[in-house]
């Protein structure tokens, strides 16, 4: 089982290229080195100032492991640190995740990563939606998912690549909080580019299933809004 950190990030205004250019070059592999594995860094295209990027473990015990030695004993952490922190307002908005099933994590990459220096930023994008559940996300809302809103999002050309609910064992490194108390349900789709995930939107939209029936079976067992991050892979990113 892996455990999932989302993380979103406030930056102070101009400052997210400055951050993804030294994330890009100082805290992948520095990571990766001590046994977590970096999912994906984007540009959220919704809010110029948020940079979202995900990580994760082999355990809760390999996260206090893994976070001690970057954060705390690491040399990349306390050389760079604090320039990227410099470029933020709040990086507290984290959402810790576990896969919803025992295929649902994401994939082993397809391809490998692009080696520190690239600049040329991919056309595809990766949309996370943020279910917030009225009680944990347990099986009958992952069933709900997997038989209503999965078929529907590959009838319109955005079939789920990954999907998560909240994991709530203790924060094994309160250095960094996470989101408590929250019972989350997370999806991601990946599109060939932003045409396509219009395309989808538009799909969807024009879906009498979706709007008459299942949307409102969906809404129902939600207590708040759902929330859409669309996000553009920076050149490094190895989820693409």
């Amino acid at each position: 089982m892996n455990i999932i950190e989302l993380r979103q990030y406030t930056l102070r205004p101009g400052q997210r290229d400055l951050l993804i250019d030294l994330f890009d070059r100082q805290f992948v592999e520095s990571q990766e080195a001590l046994g977590m594995r970096v999912v994906g860094q984007f540009r959220d295209e919704d809010n110029p100032d948020r940079f979202v990027w995900m990580r994760s473990f082999s355990t809760m015990q390999a996260r206090r492991e893994a976070l001690t030695a970057f954060y705390v004993e690491g040399s990349a952490w306390k050389t760079h640190g604090p320039a990227a922190n410099a470029t933020m307002l709040d990086s507290s908005n984290a959402l810790l995740l576990r896969p919803a099933g025992p295929d649902s994590g994401f994939p082993e990459p397809a391809s490998a990563r692009p080696p520190i220096g690239a600049t040329a930023l991919p056309d595809s994008r990766v949309v996370a939606t943020i279910y917030h559940v009225n009680a944990s996300a347990d099986q009958e809302f992952i069933g709900f998912f997997s038989d209503r809103v999965a078929p529907l999002m590959v009838e319109t050309a955005a079939p789920p690549l990954a999907s998560f609910q909240t994991e709530h064992a203790e924060n094994t490194f309160p250095r960094l909080p996470v989101r408590a108390g929250e019972n989350v349900f997370v999806w991601f789709s990946l599109f060939a580019d932003s045409d396509r995930r219009r395309e989808h939107v538009e799909r969807l939209g024009r879906s009498e299933e979706w709007n008459e029936r299942v949307l409102p079976e969906l809404s129902a067992r939600l207590s708040a809004p759902p929330q859409h991050l669309r996000l553009a892979p920076t050149a490094r990113s190895q989820l693409r």
